[in-house]
């Protein structure tokens, strides 16, 4: 675990510090895109900080592979190098875009280009464990077609829900935070050697996300652009084929008493569609919904709108930051409910603090207008937001205003002193 966290706190540190440079990079290189309709944002704000979450995937990696422990990941499996192969080109495809712009399709024939190359290195789907089953094997063309069509559906569902500062890396941030405990959990717990490197993959994403969120919570001073988004949905997608496809239940009969057993236990990890798609449903699902949206009105499904769950959520009220805090808590409720039921699926608790927490959800979504207010004691503690709003002095509106201040005003409080300004005024 160790080296594990080490590995994490070395790619946020260097994400975090390449971002600043890379911010005045982008100024000067121009990729500052006008503001369009769709977009949340007032000012023109500066895009690449996919560049910086690049530096600290390489550097991440680099750190791991000089680890006593983690040295064996890259020495009995070319799944890292697949990794950095397709992550260097999905990135480059993304600067390209960034600065100039990229038509969708060809986007679209980029992320395959660089699925397909993590494939031929050894990073694909060889089976799939179906319940009641058992283990599926797949053939070279069906793991590639199914590998291929993970990467580009993850790569998209990441890149349509980055729309509000700070969203897209903290959703991706505890999705790979909910596959690190599960993959962690297979490697150490269970003894599957298989599983190293997709829990490698999930604490470098963290550390990714971590280390570039202080750059882009709400008002953004930077955005990660499609070099930042395609880049962590693609080392999501990456740690998703990497458990799935890699690990087999045959091995998990060691623990699990059976092959069915074992893969009953996994069902929650494997549910929509036997992948481990449960931690990215909110953008998976905002995916399919943008889809939906915009065939029915006889649009390109690529052709960007204001209908996403993030605009949505701004349209009944919330605020920019309540948003992204709701989606949030959904995204970890999706999770790491999944994660938790896949530990011990048949508790009955576990069920039932998913449906209170989904329950609190509701309620928060729907009362856009509420604000809480902290204590007095801990006001100090608190955003701004959360205080409560001081009654201005008679005698500080009349300075704002550039009026002289009545002698005797200085320091009254509103409450005391309202009338005696009232009567002062009078008199002269």
């Amino acid at each position: 675990m160790r080296e594990y966290l080490l590995t994490l706190c070395v790619t946020a540190a260097v994400t975090y510090l390449l971002t600043g440079p890379v911010r005045k990079f982008a100024i000067l290189a121009g990729a500052m895109p006008e503001i369009r309709a769709r977009d949340v944002h007032r000012e023109p704000t500066p895009r690449l900080g996919g560049i910086a979450m690049f530096g600290g995937l390489c550097a991440g990696l680099l750190v791991a592979a000089h680890l006593s422990n983690l040295k064996h990941v890259f020495e009995l499996s070319n799944e890292p190098r697949a990794l950095l192969s397709g992550a260097g080109l999905i990135w480059l495809l993304g600067v390209l875009d960034d600065k100039w712009g990229v038509d969708a399709l060809v986007k679209l024939g980029g992320q395959m280009i660089a699925a397909g190359v993590m494939v031929l290195q050894g990073l694909t789907i060889l089976f799939i464990p179906v319940p009641g089953v058992g283990t599926v094997s797949l053939t070279p063309m069906q793991g590639t077609l199914l590998t291929v069509a993970l990467v580009v559906i993850t790569i998209n569902a990441v890149n349509f829900v980055d729309g509000l500062d700070g969203l897209a890396a903290g959703m991706v941030c505890i999705a790979a935070a909910a596959f690190f405990m599960y993959a962690y959990r297979m490697w150490f717990g269970h003894g599957l050697e298989a599983a190293a490197p997709a829990t490698l993959f999930a604490a470098i994403l963290m550390g990714m996300c971590l280390g570039f969120l202080p750059h882009n919570m709400h008002p953004a001073r930077i955005f990660m652009g499609d070099s930042g988004s395609m880049l962590i949905g693609l080392v999501l997608a990456a740690g998703a084929i990497s458990i799935t496809g890699q690990v087999d239940p045959d091995a998990l009969k060691l623990w699990a008493g059976s092959e069915r057993a074992a893969v009953h236990a996994t069902v929650p990890v494997y549910i929509p569609l036997l992948l481990p798609l449960t931690v990215i449903a909110v953008p998976v699902a905002d995916l399919l919904l943008a889809i939906v949206r915009r065939t029915w009105k006889g649009q390109s499904p690529f052709a960007a709108d204001r209908g996403h769950l993030h605009h949505r959520l701004l349209e009944i009220g919330h605020s920019h930051s309540r948003a992204v805090l709701i989606m949030y808590f959904w995204s970890a409720l999706i999770a790491f409910g999944a994660v938790a039921y896949s530990v011990n699926s048949a508790s009955v608790w576990i069920l039932l603090l998913v449906v209170v927490l989904s329950a609190v959800g509701l309620v928060l979504l729907l009362m856009p207008r509420f604000t809480p207010r902290a204590p007095r004691w801990a006001e100090r503690f608190v955003p701004p937001r959360y205080r409560r709003k001081a009654v201005p002095t008679p005698a500080a509106g009349a300075e704002e205003r550039g009026e002289p201040v009545p002698a005797g005003l200085h320091g009254a409080t509103a409450i005391g002193d309202r009338s005696r300004f009232a009567h002062s005024r009078k008199v002269s």
